[in-house]
């Protein structure tokens, strides 16, 4: 395809990433029952054996309704909390200084909401078990963005990326490539409509220049390969084979007026 190569400048999905910290979960009280008359109540601070800090709201001997959580690493969870785990609404600070603010379920960031990188590169959107999952935005402090579906943390599905050069891409996606049917616009307009396999130009597809020649066929590893038809702007044509970008094998060419002359062709130079 040339300079852009997708997702490969691009960061890999977005999981919150709690392993550097102790889990939520490991930080249960021994014991969790709660008598059919408690009721939600503030009590102070407590710290637990391996000295993260909860402040907030309790039911019985469970973390629940709004809480602060600081770690001794300086993470820190503020939110909400239902029967001891992060449920609702809810923000999480990395000691990177990453930050989550959205939903959560069980413990792990479960619905919407929006992750910003110390680096400046934002998602907002749609999140299932800790992973991007669903339609999101991405954005990088350079103006690239990517706009469209994610799978597991990956962007895979149909979406829409522009690089900071001012090209784009619209079409499927699968494990961050480009990948499947889709139209690529680079800056000069040149225009590229149709297969890509793994951020490169692999199948039937149709190449347009700003002046007025096009390349219908086959490609391989973005190189014209197989069967297809070149035009130029003035009307000649050469209709046959292709090898790695250049006319290959059999084909035909016809000029301006019409006239076609049949013939075979290596490494772009016609034999007979």
């Amino acid at each position: 395809m040339g300079q852009n190569q997708c997702c490969e400048s691009s960061e890999k999905g977005t999981c919150i990433d709690t392993d550097a910290n102790p889990a939520i979960d490991e930080m249960k009280p021994v014991t969790k029952e709660v008598k059919d008359n408690a009721q939600i109540e503030s009590r102070p601070a407590h710290v637990y054996a391996n000295g993260t800090t909860y402040t907030g709201e309790w039911l019985g001997n469970c973390r629940h309704g709004h809480g602060v959580q600081v770690w001794p690493d300086g993470a820190k969870y503020e939110g909400q909390w239902v029967d001891d785990r992060a449920n609702g609404r809810g923000r999480f600070e990395h000691i990177s200084g990453d930050v989550y603010q959205g939903d959560w379920l069980n413990d792990k960031a479960n619905g919407k909401g929006t992750y910003t990188h110390a680096t400046g590169s934002t998602y907002e959107g749609s999140w299932q078990e800790d992973k991007q999952h669903g339609d999101g935005t991405e954005k990088w402090p350079d103006g690239a963005k990517y706009t469209g579906q994610y799978q597991a943390g990956v962007k895979s599905g149909q979406g829409h990326f522009s690089w900071a050069d001012g090209s784009s891409y619209t079409g499927s996606f699968q494990n961050n490539d480009l990948h499947g049917q889709g139209t690529y616009l680079w800056r000069d307009h040149r225009k590229y409509e149709g297969q890509w396999a793994r951020n490169k130009m692999h199948g039937e597809g149709i190449f347009t220049w700003c002046d007025g020649r096009f390349y219908r066929g086959e490609y391989e590893n973005d190189h014209k390969h197989g069967h297809g038809t070149f035009t130029w702007s003035d009307g000649r044509t050469y209709d046959g084979q292709w090898s790695e970008g250049k006319q290959h094998g059999t084909g035909t060419f016809c000029n301006a007026k019409g006239d076609k002359k049949s013939g075979v062709w290596e490494a772009g130079r016609r034999l007979q």
